[in-house]
């Protein structure tokens, strides 16, 4: 056993940039593809990995340093410190619920498919962490970790579930055939966003407001383009960080290039998958009965859409005026504001790229993600020292994507149920998974096949 953890723990520290393209080659190879086709397909998504990272590096280390700069000018009395949810992998990773949740979820995974409870093949083993990191909750509220180990494999359950019923609006908005989204932290915010939206389309004048990402640019020229919009807000957070004209303008450019080179990377990493995607399609026609299996995927896939970009770098200065300014607050943003992409990624479909309602529906959930992880502050705390785990911090520590409905929903069901509410929320989310992947494809293919046959009803009657 301890062998089997060193070897996942050394895989695990080879970096996601060498790990998935392995997982992606040994994948393909299971589905069908030709050897030669599978190996560039995993060095493209690697490539590709690697460019989405150095993007990413990029913005962190350009206006997430102008962002921490603003940040210590900031109240005192928000002192809850924001570590964000970077460190969330290293946190999971380092501990044994971590570690074993990567067999156990692929174990689990090929299982469910098999059952018909699932079409997501979830690959995006870095992204393990945030189940491991539910695991990890349960385990610091019970005192236990065979039930910490029982709830993070509920919280891959419910990721499969999110994934499977978010992703046709996913793909289709997106459009990545075959790809489900199986980042929890971003599939939190599509589950708030569906009902934000259907509020918003019976607000009388609101719901006729609509500014996407292509009518901004016919309406305000190059001030609508999304390279232009990141140009300036990299110069106004410049400006509200103090920094001379040299920095104002290479944060400017910065977050311009990040507007740019995005989507392109996501090109390139979506180039690599597309045949695993394809040969996935077809072995579950031929073996598994016709059953849809989708490749998951990390929500870095989304973040390049210009609608999102544009929207998480305006939340950066609205979260900090939230922070500032919500009753009873006492987390000041800080870790995670390079992060809000990977937050509200898959609300935007949600929204149809409205930046209108993209805005207004991701201030709201900034305001609950900010008001949850104060609550859950001390939770989260207990978790980093259950993990050894220094953050140079004497005091609480949080991270505002902690504040997420799931993670709640696991400390009120162990809080008010007991060790037992872990298993009265597996049953729940496999109520869901049947209802989801079995209930209502029948009933969709049952409503297809009565329209079928009334329109063939009209044409024999005519």
């Amino acid at each position: 056993m301890d062998a089997i953890m060193q070897g996942l723990q050394w895989f695990i520290g080879l970096g996601s940039n060498v790990f998935l393209p392995i997982i992606i080659i040994i994948i393909a190879l299971i589905f069908g593809v030709k050897p030669g086709k599978a190996i560039i397909s995993g060095i493209t998504v690697g490539i590709g990995s690697i460019g989405l990272g150095l993007v990413i590096d990029l913005l962190s280390s350009t206006l997430g340093a102008a962002i921490q700069t603003m940040g210590e000018s900031y109240g005192v009395a928000l002192n809850v410190l924001d570590v964000g949810c970077g460190v969330g992998g290293p946190l999971a990773f380092s501990t044994t619920i971590g570690i074993l949740l990567i067999p156990l979820s692929l174990l689990f995974n090929f299982v469910f498919i098999g059952l018909g409870l699932t079409k997501t093949l979830n690959v995006d083993i870095w992204n393990f962490w945030f189940p491991g990191f539910l695991g990890l909750v349960t385990w610091a509220l019970t005192s236990n970790i065979w039930f910490g180990i029982i709830g993070s494999v509920v919280a891959v359950m419910l990721q499969w579930l999110m994934a499977d019923a978010f992703q046709d609006k996913i793909s289709s908005f997106f459009g990545f055939p075959g790809i489900a989204i199986s980042h929890m932290m971003a599939l939190s915010g599509a589950a708030l966003a569906a009902p934000m939206n259907w509020v918003m389309d019976r607000i009388p004048g609101f719901n006729k407001l609509n500014a996407d990402a292509e009518s901004l640019t016919k309406k305000f020229g190059i001030f609508g383009d999304t390279v232009v919009m990141g140009l300036i807000i990299g110069a106004v957070v410049g400006v509200a960080a103090r920094y001379d004209a040299a920095g104002i303008g290479t944060l400017a450019m910065s977050t311009a290039a990040v507007m740019k080179i995005m989507p392109k990377m996501v090109a390139m990493f979506m180039e690599g998958l597309m045949p695993v995607a394809e040969a996935a399609k077809n072995f579950a026609s031929r073996h598994l009965g016709g059953k849809t299996v989708n490749i998951g995927m990390d929500a870095a896939l989304t973040v390049g859409h210009p609608t999102i970009m544009s929207t998480a770098l305006i939340l950066v200065p609205v979260s900090l005026i939230l922070a500032l300014v919500l009753p009873g607050n006492r987390v000041l943003p800080f870790g995670e504001l390079a992060f809000y992409a990977f937050g509200i990624c898959l609300m935007i479909p949600f929204f149809n790229g409205n930046m209108v309602r993209s805005l207004v529906g991701c201030t709201v959930y900034m305001v609950l993600c900010l008001y949850l992880s104060n609550w859950l502050a001390p939770v989260v705390t207990e978790v980093f020292q259950l993990a050894h785990f220094d953050v140079g911090s004497t005091g609480l520590v949080t991270f505002v994507l902690s504040g997420l409905w799931p993670v709640a929903l696991f400390v009120l069901a162990v809080t008010y149920l007991g060790p037992w509410g872990i298993l009265v929320m597996a049953a729940g989310v496999i109520a869901l998974m049947v209802y989801v992947n079995k209930v209502r494809p029948a009933r969709q293919a049952k409503q297809v096949s009565v329209a079928e046959d009334e329109e063939a009803a009209q044409i024999m009657a005519q």
